[in-house]
């Protein structure tokens, strides 16, 4: 009995399977493209696995040329990191310094192959890696103006990205669509990372002396029908960019309709139906190959017509895979399905960042400045958090200038630290979910406060009582989060109620945290807002919660410990405390959400309008 070869062994001499498994291929046309094409310079992975990264970036190096060292960007990116870099020379007795074009221009307008720039995660970029992307890929020219240095040229840099798809919709859409190749790599996993490397000789040369061919009218059309009526711009730019460039490496004079479609499988676009005029028995193009030579021969046939889902089925244990048969069609979207769409963000529903290209706007001055990463240098306006290596940098460059004999600093070398903005807006949201029933949804309610912290990018405090799967049911549950945007956020909101209701203990967890966000030393935080949502039928006294024991009958005591709970927070600053009390309108005690509101000098907001529409409401009411 024949023993199988390991899945990872090289095909023998001879074999059919000399080609990478279909993911592979597909993902070394497009870095071929990419190589080949300045215009579709950005190529972004969904999916892929992180330990392929390195191999598919080494690959993409490989076809530039053999591209320097990668430039790799993440959280910690600054803008000093990418646009400049300071040169140490000796002149005679002298050491000098001067200011040369960063890591990210260098290599534009110059022989050689050109800069590659790899984002393991794009959702983690730092604002300063994500204007760079946009300001460069797609420019016909960049300009860069520092001390010192003046650099105007078409921009040569390779961008290589990955991204989850499920993220996709959190990224700025300027930013995704700069990115001109986007393809899914789910398939690729399992995939060992030298089989990514089996199809290269083939490819190495692949974009040398290319002539670059034209795009007819009707190849333009078929981009647009692809793409559909609401597709942007850029989106048929890049597509037919894609189908010129395919054109060209077959040799082709123009890109037709074939070459349309062909770009379209090769990103995972479901092509409908057969361009007007083709044969439908016709190959593919060629999609690779080095000017002048025919590789029609070991190129697959027309994916459009080929059930690629049979190649992909998992055989069973000592059975091999079974291929495609000639006569097997499919029509419709299938031969991309498998391959996942190239706009994810279409889809899916996670809300992004409020202007996510923009540092967090600062008006707090002082030491609440001085907190936060450091993102960069700027000139320093008095001399607190000072950088002291840029200053020496910026001083170094006027030392001949100034002509003196020791190394002399002036006031205007002076640099400080610029540092991405701590947030200054807290929003604490108090859920009693025993107050909440089929009838009535509270987001409604609870919307414009949202609005408030996802537009102000305010930090967020969640904290609950009441729920049916709270850690303690004595007690509330509460977490931190970044932003509303944050899921447990959405998740908290349609917790199902539980019996015990520590409504006290909560809004002490609430005095705690805003107490502990003002007090906090350095603190930038210059307004909060307090919004509680309950009934005010508090059934667990504070001393029961802190114990975390039953202790017997309690009577009022847990309202009562409520409401001297929520005077500690009235008596806080108002100009910077706001607080709002929605009210659920439930009847018996239908008075004591207005008598909390009391308590905590609180606005009341009608959580059902059509009962108590004469109520106050909106988180703007003072």
């Amino acid at each position: 009995m024949a023993t199988p070869p390991p899945p990872d062994a090289p095909p023998a001499a001879g074999s059919e399977a000399s080609e990478p498994d279909d993911p592979a291929l597909r993902l070394t046309r497009l870095l071929t493209c990419a190589a080949a094409e300045p215009a579709l310079a950005g190529v972004l992975l969904f999916d892929l696995e992180p330990h392929l990264t390195d191999s598919v970036a080494h690959l993409f190096a490989a076809l530039l040329g053999g591209a320097g060292p990668l430039l790799m960007l993440g959280a910690q990116t600054r803008d000093e990191d990418l646009w400049t870099r300071a040169r140490l020379r000796q002149d005679g007795g002298h050491v000098s310094v001067s200011t040369e074009p960063g890591p990210l221009i260098e290599a534009d307008g110059r022989d050689g192959p050109p800069q590659l720039v790899v984002v393991p995660d794009l959702t983690r970029l730092s604002v300063a890696g994500m204007r760079a992307a946009v300001q460069l890929l797609g420019a016909d020219v960049a300009v860069v103006e520092h001390t010192g240095l003046r650099h105007i040229a078409r921009p040569r840099a390779r961008w290589l990205a990955v991204c989850r798809s499920e993220d996709a919709g959190r990224l700025s859409p300027h930013l995704l669509d700069r990115f001109a190749l986007r393809v899914s790599m789910a398939d690729l996993r399992g995939s060992r990372p030298h089989r990514l490397l089996t199809f290269l000789p083939s490819l190495s040369h692949a974009a040398d002396d290319i002539v670059q061919a034209s795009v007819t009218d009707d190849a333009l059309t078929r981009v647009r029908a692809l793409l559909g009526p609401d597709a942007g711009i850029r989106r048929e730019l890049a597509l037919a960019r894609l189908a010129r460039t395919l054109a060209s490496l077959d040799g082709d004079r123009a890109a037709q309709e074939r070459h349309a479609d062909a770009a379209a499988l090769l990103i995972g676009l479901p092509v409908v139906g057969t361009p007007n005029g083709t044969d439908p028995d016709q190959e593919s193009p060629a999609l690779f190959g080095p000017s002048g030579t025919d590789d029609r021969s070991d190129a697959p046939h027309d994916e459009s017509r080929v059930d690629r889902g049979a190649e992909e089925r998992p055989a069973g244990p000592g059975h091999s895979l079974r291929g495609p048969e000639p006569e097997e069609e499919v029509v419709g979207p299938d031969p991309a399905a498998a391959h996942g769409t190239p706009f994810p963000e279409d889809a899916v529903s996670v809300l992004r960042d409020f202007a996510p290209l923009r540092n967090l706007w600062q008006r707090t001055m002082g030491p609440a400045a001085t907190r936060g990463a450091v993102v960069g240098s700027r000139r320093a306006k008095d001399l607190h958090d000072l950088a002291y290596v840029p200053t020496v940098r910026e001083a170094a460059v006027h030392q001949r200038v100034r002509q003196t004999e020791r190394f002399t600093i002036a006031p205007v070398d002076l640099r400080s630290h610029l540092r991405a903005g701590a947030s200054e807006r807290l929003l604490v949201l108090l859920l009693d979910h025993t107050c909440r029933d089929d009838a009535w949804d509270w987001a409604d309610a609870l919307s414009p406060f949202l609005q408030w912290a996802y537009t102000g990018r305010a930090a967020a405090q969640v904290i609950e009582v009441g729920g049916a799967d709270a850690t303690h049911e004595l007690k509330a549950d509460s977490f931190a989060a970044r932003n509303v945007l944050d899921p447990r956020v959405l998740a908290a909101l349609y917790r199902p109620a539980g019996r015990a209701t520590p409504l006290a203990h909560g809004i002490q967890e609430a005095a705690r945290v805003l107490r502990g966000a003002f007090q906090q030393h350095g603190s930038a935080l210059a307004e909060a807002w307090l919004v509680v949502v309950t009934d005010g039928r508090g059934n667990v006294p504070l001393t029961v919660s802190q114990s975390g024991r039953f202790a017997g009958h309690v009577g009022a005591a847990g309202v009562e410990d409520a409401l001297k709970a929520a005077a500690r927070i009235g008596a806080m600053d108002r100009t910077r405390v706001r607080s709002a009390v929605v009210d659920p309108a439930r009847d018996p005690y239908g008075s004591l959400p207005f008598k909390l509101a009391d308590a905590l000098g609180a606005t009341v907001v009608a959580g059902r309008p059509t009962l108590r529409a004469n109520e106050p409401g909106g988180p703007d009411e003072r």
